[in-house]
């Protein structure tokens, strides 16, 4: 357990020179000193992912020593704070991506956990009152419910951020931990990357998650808790997202049945019939649909769809208000397949739908379109007889056909994802880089604003030594004067404090140097920032 210097350090004192106090009237035996309740006889330090923690029996502090002298407590004292603020000191604010997707939680779990886009605000808002947050977003789709927050303190914030969202599901925490996921730092920022590439989608490289990350940054723009770090990585993402695209085209080629059925009728229509082929679908159920979808997004304003009832249609006529949709009873289904270029068929029936007489006395099919009907079948059970491929001017394609379609497209969207990978690792290491120059940032403004004070002071003594009738020119010759050297004798110390991947400096390097500095000039303050903002949030709290 991190302990905070400024916290524990006045508590520590005077329950240890209390004990030693009380100590010393007993006989010289040896004297084991506890903190906040029972002495630990094990220890085991664990170093994960960049956060140091403490197992212990109770998680208290201990400290044990033979000689109750007050020289050696104090000094003991002294090792105890040290050490409590090495281990505080050293936990940076870290990114961290509490989640659940469809690749880990059943879709009852996910609608619990959803948070409608309108009440985004209010969930950050919440999040960000906790006591170690100081960030935070929320991505929620019917694919996953992600929170990214910038946390104070991992395992505090992970903890925090877990019973909150157990608070607003009713979903116990014991259940929240079976499915979600955890990721920290660089693994929290490349998963967002890849989601946002659509590499984390059902569907490869499926565009509707980008447009939802770009929902996220509208939604946060003026929400306090939508802070620096959490607001440039979402931006990041989007980036990634639209150079992901573009570079590797990912998103093109069909990977369901249904996209793969419109494709492939595509393929087999001369290109310049695209827009005038006529178009009917039979069935309108959950296929059907997804066909009629596709054919829109494909560019057809106008189709027929053939049905047992209109109500589905009618369902599919208020989602799709720009396209012409025109209802037919399954009773003139011959009738509609006379007057179409291409027909697909998804229907539930268990017996074929069209068989060669059917289809050898229907019109011929237009010279527009190469003189062939297209039967496109996506049913199992199939709806089109196997018999009719032998009816004249005719093609038929089954569920069979379309498997090569989306094998191929497969396979090519995963040799892009390999591709969209190396994009994401260089721009994760941007994104690093930058979050790593702003570590620097308060230690910049330190210093220049210690040495802007040395300047003032001193140009005043000169300019006083001077004597009041100065000419404006010459006093602004000396104040040009003073700032010019400042400014030469800081480039140096600030060249040092930048790590924003310019040149080979590491980030280890650059703290160092930001310590010396500040060692040097007396810029540290007695408590940490983390552990200011920490005692600033406790203490909001508690009001």
């Amino acid at each position: 357990m991190a302990v905070p210097t400024s916290f524990s350090a006045a508590k520590l004192q005077a329950l240890l020179l209390k004990s030693a106090s009380s100590s010393s009237s007993r006989a010289s035996t040896a004297t084991h000193f506890s903190v906040f309740g029972k002495p630990i006889k094990n220890r085991k330090t664990m170093i994960q992912r960049r956060l140091i923690t403490c197992e212990a029996a109770s998680s208290d502090v201990f400290l044990h020593t033979d000689d109750p002298t007050n020289a050696n407590t104090i000094s003991a004292l002294e090792q105890l704070k040290t050490s409590a603020a090495d281990r505080y000191t050293k936990e940076r604010s870290s990114i961290v991506v509490i989640g659940l997707s469809v690749h880990t939680t059943p879709v009852e779990m996910r609608e619990k956990l959803a948070i409608p886009e309108a009440e985004w605000p209010r969930a950050i808002g919440e999040l960000c009152s906790l006591n170690h947050i100081e960030e935070a977003a929320v991505l929620s789709t019917c694919n996953r419910m992600e929170i990214y927050v910038v946390a104070l303190s991992q395992h505090r914030g992970v903890k925090e951020v877990t019973e909150w969202m157990s608070k607003t599901s009713g979903v116990p925490v014991s259940e929240l931990c079976k499915h979600q996921f955890l990721l920290y730092n660089k693994d929290a920022t490349q998963h967002l990357f890849e989601v946002s590439a659509g590499l984390d989608s059902l569907v490869l490289g499926e565009g509707q998650i980008l447009a939802q990350v770009k929902q996220v940054v509208k939604v946060g723009q003026g929400i306090n808790g939508f802070g620096r770090n959490i607001s440039g990585l979402f931006k990041h993402a989007i980036t990634v997202g639209k150079r992901v695209r573009t570079e590797t085209n990912i998103a093109a080629g069909a990977v369901s049945v249904s996209s793969a059925a419109v494709e492939l009728a595509l393929m087999k229509l001369p290109e310049a019939s695209h827009e005038s082929a006529r178009m009917l679908v039979i069935g309108a159920g959950k296929m059907g649909k997804l066909v009629i979808k596709h054919l829109v997004a494909k560019g057809c304003t106008k189709m027929v769809v053939v049905n047992r009832t209109e109500e589905r249609v009618e369902a599919i006529r208020e989602e799709l208000k720009d396209v012409e949709i025109i209802y037919k009873p399954l009773s003139e289904m011959l009738t509609c397949a006379g007057e179409a270029d291409v027909i697909f068929t998804s229907t539930a029936s268990e017996n074929p739908l069209f068989f060669k007489e059917d289809v050898k006395d229907l019109p011929p099919a237009s010279q527009d379109v190469g003189g062939y009907r297209l039967f496109v079948d996506i049913s199992v059970p199939r709806n089109v007889s196997s018999c009719v491929s032998g009816a004249e001017s005719v093609r038929v394609y089954n569920v069979d056909d379309l498997k090569e379609v989306v094998a191929a497209n497969k396979e090519d969207r995963l040799r892009k994802a390999m591709e969209a990978q190396s994009i994401i690792a260089e721009e994760s290491k941007q994104f690093e880089a930058w979050r790593d120059s702003l570590e620097t940032v308060p230690t910049i403004k330190k210093l220049r604003a210690y040495a802007e004070r040395i300047r003032a002071a001193e140009l005043e003594k000169c300019l006083g030594k001077m004597g009041e009738d100065i000419p404006k020119k010459t006093r602004r010759a000396v104040d040009d004067l003073s700032r010019g050297i400042v400014n030469k004798l800081l480039h140096g110390p600030m060249q040092h404090l930048r790590c924003d991947g310019s040149d080979s400096r590491t980030l280890s390097e650059t703290l160092e140097n930001m310590h010396a500095l500040n060692r040097m000039f007396g810029l540290e303050t007695e408590i940490s920032v983390l552990e200011q903002k920490i005692r600033a949030k406790v203490e909001q709290n508690q009001k």
